[in-house]
């Protein structure tokens, strides 16, 4: 629908109005959209703020947006954590003890390895008293205090790929954490727009009550003064009274609804002082067009997602694969220990290699397991696209039915208002009852909120389809 500037549903409404007691106010250019005149009615001392400065605000300091900033952190972090893996593992181990008796004694009798030959050759030898100290037993105790350390370093060669993909998915959460930060900050924008849209509806439908206020008063004034000279029953100006008490009860639900939305808006942008208002002009607004959805799909932060999901199941199946695989590593060390009573040092390189063989009796069914995720999650990133789609769609379609509901509600109020000037002039020319004008001037509300609601209706849908298609 093509954007033109409409003259001011008050300027309209009051116009309207035959009586000469009714003031009459400047025409003024509205929004696109044949939208309601809007303009603060806040107080000077509140903080006056804007959309695009409430979602600023929102996107800085609200709750959600810094707990999403909190996971890119905590997943950054996790990132940089299994990078270290790729480098030597170096462990120091240090052990001094001291024992209440000997951990090795035993006894030794030379007899027993000595045979008739090795006697007769040794007597040949020895003195006799070494010869005595021979036949006696020994015995002989060792280790009851000592120092031990080492200092090891293992640096793995292959893992079955587990380190490589271990990194691969850290930075996949990393990049999927950016992403949910980017769909928050939708929710939380929308979640602004929301209650901002709610605003100027309640300031508008404020200003319906004030023109309908005004007017239910002049009537008053006339009644009175017909009911005096006797040309008016009673019975007409208790029907106005009455039509006003019922539009002061309905200023106080708006006020206190609007008080509520002030609060919500506060909190959803983070702000400490809710002591603020909107500062709101109708202006002239690009519109809005529709987009080729197979192209905007693959550029929305939902489909990417569910792409990295499918690619997080795919590596989970290749880490189970590679736990079943043989690992190599190879490492240094240099060690120390005084437990033969002399100080001992030495260097030392090895090499290891793991192969696990009873793992694959399980490990097959959770490899199989993991191609199950694999297939589902490419199943759901199918399923989603299409239902991103006909997301889109709808919400196109909403477009275009508030937009058809706009020209529905402008027309509408258009014939509210010139019915309500019928029955001004027939119930002034005595032709019709106060019943009958007081009907007439419902309607007219009605017609004015309707119009208001179509407005706000219809930027709440260009909001979903833009939001949809991440225009």
């Amino acid at each position: 629908m093509k954007a033109t500037y409409q003259i001011s549903i008050i300027t309209l409404a009051l116009s309207a109005l035959s009586l000469n007691t009714v003031s009459q106010e400047p025409s003024t250019p509205v929004a696109t959209e044949s939208a309601p005149s809007m303009v603060s009615t806040a107080p000077t001392a509140a903080h006056l703020l804007t959309l695009e400065q409430l979602k600023d605000s929102a996107l800085h300091n609200s709750f959600a947006m810094r707990k999403g900033q909190l996971e890119i952190d905590a997943a950054r972090e996790q990132r940089r954590e299994a990078f270290t893996n790729y480098f030597p593992n170096v462990s120091a181990t240090g052990v001094t003890f001291r024992a209440n008796r000997e951990m090795t004694k035993m006894d030794i009798n030379p007899q027993e390895f000595i045979s008739p030959e090795l006697g007769q050759t040794l007597a040949q030898m020895f003195p006799p008293e070494a010869l005595a100290a021979l036949s006696s037993p020994m015995s002989m105790a060792m280790l009851n205090k000592g120092t031990i350390g080492s200092i090891m370093a293992v640096q793995p060669i292959f893992a079955g790929g587990q380190i490589v993909i271990g990194n691969q998915l850290a930075r996949l959460a990393e990049e999927a954490s950016e992403l949910q930060l980017q769909l928050t900050a939708h929710e939380v924008e929308a979640e602004v727009e929301k209650y901002f849209w709610q605003w100027v509806s309640m300031n508008e439908k404020e200003r319906t009550l004030n023109a309908v206020t005004e007017m239910l008063a002049n009537i008053e004034k006339d009644v009175t003064v017909a009911v005096k000279a006797g040309v008016a029953l009673r019975n007409d100006l208790l029907q106005v009274q009455l039509q006003q008490n019922d539009i002061e009860s309905q200023r106080l639900k708006l006020n206190n609804g609007r008080t509520l939305v002030r609060l919500l808006l506060a909190q959803s942008c983070g702000l400490k002082d809710n002591n603020i208002s909107l500062n709101y002009q109708p202006t002239e607004e690009k519109q809005l067009q529709l987009l080729n959805h197979d192209e905007a799909l693959l550029g929305t932060v939902e489909y990417q997602l569910l792409g990295k999901n499918v690619e997080a199941t795919r590596l989970q199946r290749r880490m189970e694969v590679g736990k079943r695989m043989p690992s190599l590593a190879v490492g240094a060390g240099y060690n120390y220990h005084n437990l033969l009573e002399n100080d001992r040092h030495f260097g030392m390189v090895f090499a290891t290699v793991s192969v696990p063989i009873t793992d694959w009796w399980g490990g097959t069914h959770a490899i199989r397991r993991k191609k199950i995720a694999e297939r589902q999650a490419k199943e759901e990133l199918t399923h989603n696209a299409e239902m991103l789609k006909i997301g889109m769609q709808k919400a196109w379609n909403d477009v275009e039915e508030a937009r058809s509901q706009i020209a529905l509600a402008k027309r509408s109020e258009e014939q509210a208002t010139e019915n309500l000037r019928v029955h001004r002039d027939t119930y002034k020319a005595g032709t019709s009852t106060m019943s009958d004008l007081l009907e007439a001037q419902l309607l007219y509300q009605q017609a004015r909120d309707k119009h208001t609601d179509a407005f706000i209706n219809l930027q709440n849908a260009q909001l979903a389809y833009r939001q949809a298609t991440e225009n």
